[in-house]
């Protein structure tokens, strides 16, 4: 994989320098209250290099991210066509950051810049990829509307061969519309309302946008389903184009080697074999590679390189209790609450190495699992999510918050996004759960939204309402408690705690602004030994009440909430990192847990925990 992404590395470097932006007032980076070390090291010719989709990856692409023309609008300004824009914006930066260069917010806004398309691709059919803009874009390439698209945490592709004039430079221009608190629209933690839980907005250009060739038919899409019970991946291909005589291939391979392949038609189900399947776990993130190739007799049309991991994530009936197993066995699910701001790019990390980072700190501290709280990341972060192994209870943004609530919610369009939010990452073995509402944010025609989504994916769990109002629909019960930990008592349900902690401890010269946790930690040691107590009620809950799993808040400072274990530049870690490493371990540790009576779901077949020692295998299924 990672050969491979250097050479996508190398074309896209090559490529940059056809890319040009006419004149606009210089860029400069601004300065928030506090900044990561990452920000000094982003480069402004060429920001968020890597290849974006790491899971339907060619070898053929080119960025279009760095500096463009930037200016304040309204709802009914004309397009700004062969227009120099009065600013520069640094994309994809979120215009509010500081990052961006522009750290204003604009209820409408320009984006502009021109590009050539390469001559290696003529012939081709050149796709435009926006992989989020929040929240409402228009894209036009020399002057015409090329499609209008809402939502804030989806990508939209555009083919714009039959837009393109010649072969030199094409103008492309995008109107965003950001209305934050206003509409009702799916928009997470944003607020114009800043303080206490809810944070700066991130409107506009705000994941990667690039370009890449596909001929005539192309891979659109696949969903890899892995079923380690019949040792095989489900795999589905979508196709774009004429499908007459198109057939799939799909090989898998670990390095060199061929572990199986299938072929058929594309848009149904493939069976792949996956003989003696090595498992994925956090433990033991195993991946192996996919390629899927299309053709139409000996004709090659498309080729696309991806990854998957063969991993179960499932429920079974213990007495009254309902325990949720990883690849057949119980795993206590233990992770911190992620919910993915920056200081200095908000919700876009300043480099890959920065996006990477904060996954890397969750495992260094022991925790095998972590809420992505009601955010949805850019690709990337679900392939370093993957590689690295951690579980991922996957959130859908809240429609709103506890500030400028709007009088209406639209319905509609939450459960639009929460289809794509579904169709985009269904093929991430690291996702095990998609929690549909947050507490009783906008909270909405519960059940069925739930049956919807288990509908979409039966693969993994669906979490109702994270803390919030329980109808009983979907695989989970989950409270929320501050600050020590609780279990609930469903014979239903999975039992887990989806919050608890929030311990806030303030680090001289690390803090946006002042604030504070439900508790406060007078120093370090105060803070690892209040941690330890929740740990150890953790373990009785895992015990005697049957608890699955518990989310710990958090895993950064962001803004004025200061309860995350590292602070929001990610300068420092607030606690002993072996303390906190053997109390995540002492929680893991049901004592008194020994056999659990399997279900149809694992074939009728008796299985057996051991807790021999005291922690150190408990991680390891």
């Amino acid at each position: 994989m990672m050969r491979f992404e250097a050479v996508l590395l190398c074309r896209a470097l090559a490529l940059a320098a056809l890319f040009t932006l006419s004149s606009a007032s210089a860029w400069q980076m601004q300065q928030a209250p506090i900044m990561t070390g990452w920000a000094q090291l982003v480069d402004t010719n060429n920001p968020l290099p890597e290849y974006p989709r790491p899971q339907l990856a060619r070898t053929n692409w080119a960025s279009l991210n760095g500096l463009w023309q930037f200016q304040a609008g309204t709802s009914n300004s004309p397009v700004p066509t062969n227009q120099t824009l009065s600013s520069q914006i640094l994309v994809p930066y979120p215009m509010e950051s500081a990052l961006s260069g522009i750290m204003q917010y604009s209820a409408w806004s320009w984006y502009r810049r021109t590009f050539t398309v390469p001559a290696a691709w003529s012939g081709q059919h050149i796709l435009l990829h926006f992989d989020a803009v929040d929240w409402q874009s228009q894209v036009f390439i020399n002057g015409q509307s090329v499609g209008i698209h809402k939502g804030g945490y989806d990508a939209a592709t555009y083919d714009i061969t039959a837009y393109l004039g010649g072969s030199g430079a094409q103008e492309l221009i995008v109107q965003v519309y950001s209305p934050v608190d206003a509409a009702g629209e799916p928009r997470g933690k944003q607020t114009l309302y800043q303080g206490g839980i809810m944070y700066t907005s991130s409107s506009g250009i705000w994941q990667p946008v690039w370009l890449e060739p596909v001929g005539a038919t192309s891979v659109a899409d696949l969903k890899l389903v892995p079923d380690i019970d019949n040792n095989r991946l489900n795999v589905t291909v979508a196709v774009n184009g004429p499908t007459n005589g198109v057939s799939v291939n799909a090989v898998a391979r670990i390095g060199a080697t061929v572990v199986g392949s299938v072929a058929g038609a594309p848009g149904v189900n493939l069976i792949l074999p996956v003989p003696s399947p090595n498992l994925w776990t956090p433990t033991n993130p195993f991946l192996y590679d996919l390629t899927v190739t299309l053709s139409n007799g000996p004709v090659q049309l498309d080729s696309v390189t991806s990854y998957f991991g063969m991993r179960k994530i499932s429920l079974v009936t213990n007495n009254t209790q309902i325990k949720i197993l990883l690849n057949n066995q119980f795993v206590f699910q233990f992770g911190p609450l992620d919910q993915g701001f920056w200081p200095d790019g908000l919700y876009t990390a300043p480099t890959d190495d920065a996006l990477k980072s904060d996954i890397e700190q969750e495992k260094a501290l022991g925790f095998n699992m972590v809420r992505k709280h009601i955010k949805v990341e850019r690709q990337r972060w679900y392939y370093w999510a993957d590689k690295l192994g951690i579980l991922v209870w996957q959130d859908m943004p809240s429609i709103n918050s506890y500030t400028g609530n709007p009088q209406t919610i639209d319905t509609n369009q939450y459960a639009l996004e929460l289809t794509r939010l579904v169709q985009d990452h269904w093929s991430h073995p690291s996702i095990i759960m998609w929690v549909v509402f947050n507490e009783s944010q906008g909270q909405h025609n519960t059940a069925s939204l739930c049956a919807m989504v288990k509908s979409l994916d039966p693969s993994r769990l669906v979490n109702q309402a994270s803390g919030g109002s329980y109808v009983g629909a979907g695989d989970v019960y989950d409270i929320h408690n501050y600050p020590p930990p609780a279990a609930p008592a469903s014979t239903t349900q999975a039992n887990v705690c989806g919050e608890f902690g929030g311990v806030g401890l303030s680090i001289t010269n690390h803090i946006w602004a002042a604030g504070g946790g439900y508790v406060a930690a007078t120093n370090g040691d105060d803070l690892a030994a209040k941690f330890e107590a929740f740990c150890d009620q953790l373990s009785g809950f895992v015990q005697n009440n049957g608890l699955n799993a518990a989310v710990y808040t958090e895993t950064t400072d962001v803004e004025t909430e200061l309860n995350g274990v590292l602070t929001y530049d990610r300068a420092v870690r607030k606690a002993d990192l072996r303390r906190m490493q053997a109390a995540i371990l002492s929680a893991a540790v049901p004592l008194n847990l020994t056999t659990i009576v399997p279900t149809s779901q694992t074939n009728g077949i008796s299985w057996q925990l051991t807790t021999n020692s005291p922690a150190a295998n408990w991680f390891a299924t």
